[in-house]
């Protein structure tokens, strides 16, 4: 069970009891229909046992050589300097600042390049959306930033574990079409400008894999596992077509009528976790030995005097622009109002057109599901921070998402895994078929019963589920693919999903990466047969879909992997007037032989709603900028 951190911790969950049934897909073993199940298994920071290796000094202080190495990096008096070496046990230092144990790491592993320092800080006087504040401006909507969070599902009793706030990467590769900008801020000293590098490439993501490739990371047990620095960032629904340009080129693609990059990831060396199990922060610098000659001394002090202006930062909990409080007068669960506001990039007889061209090509054979979507656009006033802040009260999931991006911020609160890499296993999480939750726990349990008795759904959500093994199949170790749950009952705060899990052994030299481009896009934004799908989608679509369809995360230095993929995401530009923000909402439905036209178009607006809620509500909170 686990959330966006790689790790989320769910400290605990319960499980529904009920009859089961097996379900026997392709040449996967025979698994269990689930039912009442009351937890998320993806998420950016869910485990199902609260476990976090600490290192050898339990206690969370400074010699006085470090805090005099502080009050020299940072003008003025520090609140560091509260915490006493006395409290520190019989060994000495903290690792994370230890030379000696910068010096063990870095000599640890052959070829070493990347080597952190770390301090641990409290929890409990900073949220995560004050650390974001701490490190970005409401006035700064352009400067490149994140946070990733996760929620439990309604009921489980789990608590997501880690929160990750990150600003500033040090390494950006934009990718527009086949156009790559590389901008390189490594060697940058302050104020100096970055080295910025434009030139063609067939395959984003091969690039970047090939530029990991030099950067291998020193082990860091201290750390939690699932990420401490790395790239974060997305890769839109159409970066499907690098792999596949043969068949789905971007000539033959809908219009782009936004401009939008197809991917844009970040490498960050900086970082804040925050562990809400443990109440503690852990500030994080990687230290890039090379940049230094491989001069252990000369580079350690360098990502100390880096580290310690990050801590100097949070533990001033100085906010660049305040966070307005408010009372929550809004009935969240109410219709949303401005969703009569909501302008479609189709018209319902357009839409509905479209499905009966999905339903022809079902019928002569060419595809067995296509996901038709519509996307919707609405202008408002309201930041999008302001919104998120409101997302997560309305729409908890377990991929809560903030992220500043080239020319547009995206906002989400999704509930699914694109795919996931942690220890070389591979997952993929197909998250098909939903009703809405009961008022009742016994509307609740008849709503359950009703939805694993619909054979549209179930069969929809088998074909995913082929799909999620052959995608698999793809990067596994031959026979390791396997369906270890099958349709078990989500519940979250406002819907109920079928899910299943399918996992896989990445094969011996492929990296998360290589298991990223052979799941993107999923099964459930795209249909099946995948390839044949999007062709028919690219011909009914009116617009290029852009970041929506993709996947947002991370990718973390050790290749560990968590991408959500990017359903219930809003992306938002500036307005034309460069004050007014520009708010895109997207929703699709997946259309199989017997689909019903008119439920599958109310489908996508229903699903559109937990969006325009959070927009009503950061406008009555918090109103315009």
């Amino acid at each position: 069970m686990e959330a966006f951190v790689g790790v989320l911790g769910a400290l605990s969950a319960t499980s529904g009891s009920g009859s089961m049934v097996c379900v026997r897909i392709g040449h996967g073993k025979a698994r269990p229909l689930g039912r009442g199940v009351e937890s998320a298994t993806g998420g950016y920071g869910m485990q199902r046992r609260a476990r976090h290796r600490t290192s050898k000094s339990d206690a969370l202080c400074m010699t006085s050589t470090d805090k005099e190495r502080v009050q020299t990096a940072n003008s003025g008096d520090s609140p560091m300097g509260e915490h006493s070496a006395e409290t520190h046990g019989a060994s000495g230092k903290e690792q994370g600042v230890s030379f000696e144990a910068f010096e063990a790491r870095a000599a640890a592993r052959s070829g070493v390049r990347l080597v952190p320092v770390w301090r641990r800080v409290f929890a409990d006087q900073l949220t995560p959306v004050e650390l974001f504040r701490c490190l970005v401006g409401e006035d700064e909507p352009h400067k490149h930033a994140f946070l990733l969070e996760s929620a439990v599902t309604a009921g489980s009793g789990s608590v997501g574990r880690y929160s990750f706030v990150g600003a500033d990467p040090v390494v950006e590769v934009v990718a527009r079409r086949n156009q790559l900008t590389l901008t390189d801020r490594r060697d940058a000293a302050a104020g100096e400008s970055s080295a910025v590098t434009r030139f063609e490439h067939e395959d984003p993501w091969t690039f970047i894999a090939d530029f990991m490739r030099e950067l291998k990371s020193a082990d860091a047990d201290e750390l939690p596992e699932s990420f401490a620095g790395g790239w974060v960032g997305y890769g839109g629904y159409d970066t499907v077509r690098y792999g596949e340009a043969g068949k789905l080129g971007f000539a033959s693609a809908p219009p782009d009528d936004r401009q939008l990059p197809e991917m844009h990831m970040g490498l960050y060396t900086s970082s804040i976790i925050v562990d809400h199990f443990s109440k503690l922060l852990f500030i994080v610098e990687w230290v890039d030995l090379a940049r230094h000659e491989h001069r252990l001394r000369s580079a350690y002090e360098h990502g100390m005097a880096r580290l310690n202006q990050t801590v100097d930062v949070v533990m001033r909990r100085h906010l660049l622009s305040p966070l307005r409080s408010a009372f929550v007068e809004l009935n969240t669960s109410g219709p949303a109002r401005c969703a009569s506001k909501f302008k479609s990039n189709m018209t319902k007889q357009q839409f509905l057109d479209g499905i009966d061209k999905c339903l022809y090509h079902i019928g002569v054979g060419d595809a067995f599901q296509i996901v038709l979507s519509q996307r919707f656009e609405y202008d408002s006033s309201v930041d999008p921070f302001s919104v998120y802040r409101a997302l997560r009260v309305i729409n908890p999931s377990p991929y809560m998402i903030y992220m500043q991006c080239e020319d547009c911020v995206l906002v989400a609160s999704s509930p699914e895994i694109l795919c996931k890499v942690s220890n070389r296993t591979v997952t993929n999480r197909p998250l098909a078929g939903t009703r809405w939750r009961g008022k009742t726990p016994a509307e609740d349990e008849a709503l359950e019963s009703e939805l694993l008795a619909d054979t549209k759904e179930i069969a929809e959500h088998v074909m995913l589920v082929d799909l999620g093994r052959n995608d698999l199949g793809r990067v596994s170790e031959y026979g390791t693919v396997d369906v270890v749950s099958l349709m078990e009952i989500e519940r979250y705060s406002h819907v109920m999903h079928i899910s299943s899990t399918v996992l896989g052994q990445l094969r011996d030299g492929l990296t998360s990466w290589d298991a990223l481009r052979a799941t993107l896009p999923a099964g459930t934004v795209s249909g099946a047969p995948k390839i044949r799908a999007i062709q028919i989608i690219d011909s009914i679509e009116p617009t290029l879909r852009g970041p929506y369809g993709g996947g947002i995360g991370f990718v973390s230095f050790q290749d560990s992997m968590n991408i959500a993929l990017a359903l219930r995401t809003m992306v938002i530009t500036r307005a034309a007037d460069g004050k007014a923000w520009k708010y895109f909402v997207q929703a699709g439905a997946g259309i199989v032989a017997d689909s019903n036209p008119e439920s599958e178009y109310q489908e996508t607006i229903n699903k559109s709603m937990a969006m325009a809620r959070a927009i009503d509500l950061a406008e009555q909170s918090f109103g315009s900028e």
